[in-house]
């Protein structure tokens, strides 16, 4: 080969950088086409959005949001115009569930109800594992009517997604008013499903619902934390349901691995004896550490087991005291006796402690034991109560009424001690 003349390498070098100047700008034009029409594509503008995509027509989601936009002006709706843009959208990405779904709800928005159940199903045909496509479908059967198919989607979404669950049971609920149907079509066989189905109904305010549900929660055989059990039975205890307030007391405190047997000897209250810590919930003792005051165990009272309860007191408050305290299942129209042994020491001001018993429901007569002020060794203390024909629960605490005095803050220490509750008719606690 012969070499190159001077004049022909200058006309080589003037060739490639002709090309790459060419190339440049090709790039350079593409590349402002594509910024031009992605801001024209997410302006606020139709008019200025039907631009952006005429120069990106293969652009599906430049579609799309132009379809969406469509939709969602409330001035000028174009349904019609939307349904093009979707139409265009999945024409270009017909594996795109989000397309198919804004179509479908385009085409319901007209009232095109079989071409909407169709979109919906190339839907989940593109995306079958979908739960927001899966909650979609199921909301569209629903609102059709089928409800059979549309809580078997919602069943779907929520097995995908568990935090669809509350949604799910809200759905479900709205429309049958049934548990068997949340129980049977819609919820997965879960812990934390049934769980929310629970804390639903009590807010709603629906304890036979709520009961079917937690006889499924136990069929599955798994623990169940007692503080997830806890908001259920407070909810018993303020719809005033004793009998049922007990067995699921009981069968909380066994799915929870924790001792779940009554008191003996006919004894209606729990932890009596200050046996174990408080459960603060439920039917067992309450303490919320109220200023001023601090709670701890001692020794038993004498010819007693268990512990005793320690309550002592800083002085730094005038305390309204209304705790510890404990709700008490109990039978309308009958007798009870109340006992409890207290010791004091150094209970300042004119307002010491004293037991209040009442019915927290119905506003029936509060029967007090003695107001203890001062120092005192183990003191027995029993009174009888009486619950009117609508009592289900008493609640009994410990309470102490603010002071009048100049020098009114509370300090000393007291000690509580062998607390039970039995009908009159029971045999004595045995020792």
């Amino acid at each position: 080969m012969g070499m190159k003349t001077p004049s022909e390498y200058l006309w080589s070098r003037r060739s490639l950088l002709l090309v790459c100047f060419v190339v440049a700008a090709i790039l350079m034009f593409e590349a402002i086409r594509i910024w031009v029409a992605d801001y024209r594509v997410h302006s606020n503008r139709i008019d200025q959005m039907e631009r952006g995509v005429a120069l990106e027509p293969e652009n599906a989601s430049a579609w799309d949001r132009l379809g969406r936009a469509r939709e969602s002006d409330f001035v000028n709706p174009d349904p019609a115009g939307a349904i093009r843009d979707f139409e265009k959208a999945v024409a270009r990405v017909p594996l795109s569930a989000t397309y198919w779904m804004d179509l479908a709800g385009a085409y319901e928005s007209i009232g095109n109800i079989p071409r909407a159940r169709e979109a919906f199903s190339r839907a989940r045909a593109a995306y079958p594992a979908s739960a927001v496509v899966a909650w979609s479908y199921g909301n569209f059967l629903l609102r059709q009517g089928d409800y059979d198919g549309g809580f078997a989607q919602l069943n779907q979404s929520v097995r995908a997604d568990p935090s669809l669950a509350m949604p799910a049971i809200s759905q479900a609920w709205h429309k049958t008013q049934d548990a068997d149907v949340l129980l049977n079509q819609v919820l997965p066989a879960s812990e934390d499903a049934y769980l929310q189905a629970i804390d639903f109904m009590a807010a709603s305010g629906q304890p036979a619902a709520a009961l079917a549900i937690w006889q499924r929660l136990l069929s599955l055989g798994k623990p169940v934390e007692l503080r997830r059990s806890i908001p259920f039975i407070e909810f018993l205890i303020q719809s005033d349901r004793a009998e049922d307030t007990s067995r699921v007391w009981r069968e909380a405190l066994a799915a929870a691995g924790l001792p779940h047997s009554e008191p003996a000897n006919q004894l209606l209250i729990w932890n009596g004896d200050f046996g174990r810590d408080f459960l603060n919930g439920g039917l067992d003792w309450r303490w919320n550490s109220p200023f001023g005051a601090s709670l701890g165990f001692d020794a038993p009272p004498p010819s007693s087991g268990g512990r005793s309860l320690r309550l002592d007191f800083s002085g730094g408050a005038n305390l309204d005291l209304s705790e510890p305290l404990e709700f008490v299942p109990v039978e309308p129209s009958h007798s009870y006796h109340f006992h409890v042994v207290v010791r004091t020491e150094g209970i300042t001001t004119e307002n010491g402690l004293f037991f209040s018993i009442g019915d927290p429901h119905h506003g029936a007569a509060v029967v007090s034991t003695e107001n203890l002020t001062g120092s005192h060794s183990w003191t027995p203390t029993d009174v009888n109560y009486t619950t009117g024909p609508q009592t289900h629960f008493l609640i009994v605490q410990v309470c102490r009424a603010q002071s009048h005095l100049f020098e009114s803050k509370l300090s000393g220490t007291a000690w509580i001690g062998d607390v039970s509750l039995t009908p009159s008719s029971a045999p004595p606690p045995s020792k």
